[in-house]
C-alpha cells in the first residue's frame, strides 16, 4: 500500500520479511532481498536549431540480479529447483534453459501479504552456505542469486 494511500496519522507498514517463489512453489522466507530495480538507458537525440536541450529517448532497459539473504531453513525446494535448472538437471533436459516465473513477497511477521514483484524468466545463477568458524557466533545464513527478465509490482 503506498504511503500516500493510508489514513492520515497512520504509520506505512513494515516488511521485514519476503517470501519467494518459483512457480508457485515457496522457495522461502528471506530477510533480506537486494537489486529488485531496473533502469532506462536513455539515448540522447540533438535536434538541429534546437540549442537548449538534448532530446532524451528510451532504450533498452536492464535489470540487475537479484540477491536473497536469510537464515538456513530445513526446506529442501530450494535446492531441488537449483537442481533442475543445472548440472544434471540441465544436462537431462537437452541442455535446454527451462526458465520459471518468480514472485517476492514482502510480508508482515503475522503473514499478511503486502507487496509482491512477479519476476519473468527466472534462473539461479549463485548460492553460498554460511560461513563455519569455531569462534563466531553469527546466524548461519545463506544467499541466492537469480537473473531474470524483468518484474511487475502487484498489489494486494
Amino acid at each position: 500500500m503506498p504511503s500516500s494511500d493510508l489514513p492520515l496519522g497512520a504509520d506505512p507498514p513494515i516488511a521485514s520479511r519476503f517470501l519467494f517463489e518459483i512457480d508457485g512453489v515457496e522457495i522461502g522466507i528471506f530477510r533480506e532481498v537486494s537489486g529488485l530495480q531496473v533502469t532506462v538507458e536513455m539515448s540522447p537525440i540533438k535536434e538541429g536549431g534546437q540549442n537548449g536541450y538534448v532530446h532524451n529517448v528510451p532504450g533498452r532497459m536492464t535489470w540487475p540480479n537479484i540477491i536473497f539473504k536469510r537464515g538456513l531453513t530445513q526446506s529442501d525446494n530450494l535446492f531441488a529447483w537449483l537442481g533442475k535448472t543445472s548440472g544434471e538437471g540441465f544436462a537431462g533436459s537437452g541442455n535446454k534453459v527451462t526458465r520459471s516465473t518468480g514472485a517476492i513477497t514482502a510480508i508482515t511477521l503475522q503473514g499478511v501479504r503486502l507487496q509482491a514483484w512477479k519476476v519473468q524468466d527466472v534462473l539461479p545463477v549463485r548460492w553460498k552456505g554460511p560461513d563455519f568458524a569455531t569462534t563466531s557466533s553469527a546466524i548461519l545464513e545463506e544467499e541466492l542469486e537469480i537473473t531474470h527478465h524483468g518484474f511487475k509490482a502487484e498489489t494486494y
